[in-house]
């Protein structure tokens, strides 16, 4: 997202297909100045001649630049379009994966599937299920040896003790860098309570691992209102490929009262 205003909340790259959690970032883009606008937007597209001229610090003409004028807006609305980002990052993927494999054509087998996060359960839930997929497909053992995820990326950046100063983030910071002024929009959850509950819940997954967590270590259930039987049940819909999950308790509401229904027709 270093061009567009997308931001990184989580991600895993698999061997056949990738995760993303993502955030359109609208203020941002609304922010940047016409001239961050053309920059941005010429890094990506090679675009009409006037920009290349405008680039090159040559002198429009007049209807050039209403043109230009015209076209920033387009431009802005584009660096914040979830559509376009997708449509570039796969681009480049398959370019660089064509040139591994030494064919060409078509290497995405279709268009990319999304849902809408409505509300902090639901982007925290869906953090989680990517950050786990490769625990879960039993590819990894432990959170650090979890390759090609955000979780493996954030645990080596804290370790690595950044310095102070602040600099553009790889990825979505969580929600105390908002103490220290950040001008980028932050995961509304502290790292380490996100941490633990990853550890905890990859743990719950597998009894048998050494060192199982404690729900009661786990702030971050208590501070969405959630207990640990109905964590699992909203995470256990989401590994579902068919579910489409916009709303997270409104879903937990519905998954409820499912279970629920089930357990009068077994009695």
């Amino acid at each position: 997202g270093g061009i567009f205003a997308i931001n990184i909340a989580a991600y895993a790259v698999m061997s056949n297909h990738y995760h993303l959690v993502l955030h359109v970032d609208k203020p941002r883009a609304d922010n940047w100045t016409d001239n961050e606008i053309c920059h941005r937007w010429g890094t990506l597209y090679r675009g009409p001649a006037l920009l290349q001229r405008y680039l090159a610090d040559e002198t429009l003409t007049g209807s050039e630049q209403q043109d230009l004028q015209r076209l920033i807006p387009i431009w802005r609305n584009r660096l914040c379009s979830l559509s376009r980002f997708m449509a570039c990052l796969n681009y480049v993927i398959a370019l660089q994966a064509n040139k591994e494999d030494g064919c060409t054509g078509r290497f995405w087998e279709g268009r990319f599937k999304s849902q809408a996060l409505k509300d902090e359960t639901a982007l925290l839930a869906c953090m989680v299920y990517v950050d786990l997929n490769p625990v879960r497909a039993g590819i990894a053992q432990h959170l650090e040896t979890s390759d090609f995820t955000s979780i493996q990326d954030r645990i080596k950046h804290a370790r690595k003790k950044a310095p102070k100063e602040q600099h553009k983030p790889r990825l979505m910071p969580f929600g105390e860098v908002e103490k220290q002024k950040c001008h980028y929009a932050a995961i509304p959850f502290r790292y380490r309570d996100y941490l633990q509950l990853v550890d905890w819940y990859s743990r719950a997954n597998h009894p048998g691992k050494l060192g199982k967590v404690s729900e009661k270590q786990v702030p971050l259930l208590n501070q969405l209102g959630l207990n640990a039987w109905q964590w699992v049940l909203l995470s256990k819909e989401i590994e579902k490929e068919a579910s489409t999950m916009l709303h997270g308790l409104k879903k937990l509401e519905v998954l409820e009262r499912r279970a629920e229904k089930r357990k009068v027709i077994a009695a």
